[in-house]
């Protein structure tokens, strides 16, 4: 484990804030590659992917206190502790939104080409989870586990590295959408299979992570990842229908 690069006064680096910055650098270039292969505007697309990695921050931060809230946690707002990567997830979504829609930009098509960047950058950021010993998962006797003596919390205990495991998951499935997209895959399926991807990556991974069940036995991220799964099938069987139609009206 390594949390914490070097010290600016009383500031620390850390590495996770290190990995975070650089899965965002990644993402942003990943996006500017996408939406120049699409035609779209890239000066205004890296706008929105700019203000999702801003918004990203927030809603992860602001979600995980809330599903905290009580357990005098408050205090990681300002900590290197304390992302939920759901509420990361939706909030740079809205807040990438908010620049599209004020920039009157294809929406669908905005989201299809951030949808490789936001899985590369998250990728990225569990990394940074593994070195500073965030969310990791349940103990484990299988030869890779871990113990974070430093973790947050701290346990001796040899675990699950489950953002190894996640950040595995993660580059594949950006390999799996540019592969996709390549191949001509239409946005609103693609962006609908990076739901269904994330969604279904998510919910295992919580099975055998620490975190807090709030209901059926089921974490705040498993309740999301059902939604973003349903949301991403929702949105797979209209592409289905229309291309459906297009190939009737072009036979007609």
């Amino acid at each position: 484990m390594y949390p914490v690069l070097f010290h600016i006064g009383s500031y620390d680096v850390t590495t996770f804030g290190l990995m975070v910055a650089i899965g965002a650098g990644l993402g942003v270039l990943l996006m500017r590659r996408e939406l120049a292969r699409r035609g779209l505007d890239v000066s205004a697309g890296t706008d929105a992917a700019l203000m999702g990695v801003l918004g990203g921050l927030a809603g992860a931060k602001l979600l995980y206190v809330l599903e905290h809230w009580g357990e005098g946690l408050a205090d990681t707002l300002l900590s290197r502790a304390g992302m939920s990567w759901f509420g990361g997830l939706v909030g740079g979504i809205l807040a990438g939104l908010i620049v599209i829609v004020r920039k009157r930009l294809p929406v669908i098509a905005l989201l299809a080409a951030a949808a490789p960047a936001i899985a590369l950058g998250q990728a990225v950021g569990r990394i940074g989870c593994f070195l500073v010993g965030d969310d990791y998962g349940r103990p484990t006797d299988l030869p890779w586990g871990v113990a974070f003596p430093r973790g947050l919390p701290p346990t001796l205990d040899r675990v699950h590295p489950t953002q190894i495991y996640e950040a595995i998951a993660l580059f594949v499935i950006t390999w799996l959408l540019v592969r996709w997209r390549r191949r001509g895959a239409g946005d609103l399926s693609l962006f609908g299979r990076y739901l269904v991807l994330i969604g279904v990556t998510r919910f295992l991974i919580e099975i055998i992570r620490v975190n807090v069940r709030v209901a059926f036995g089921l974490t705040v991220a498993q309740f999301f990842a059902i939604g973003g799964v349903a949301l991403g099938v929702a949105l797979m069987v209209v592409a289905r229908g229309r291309f459906a139609r297009r190939e009737v009206q072009g036979n007609a």
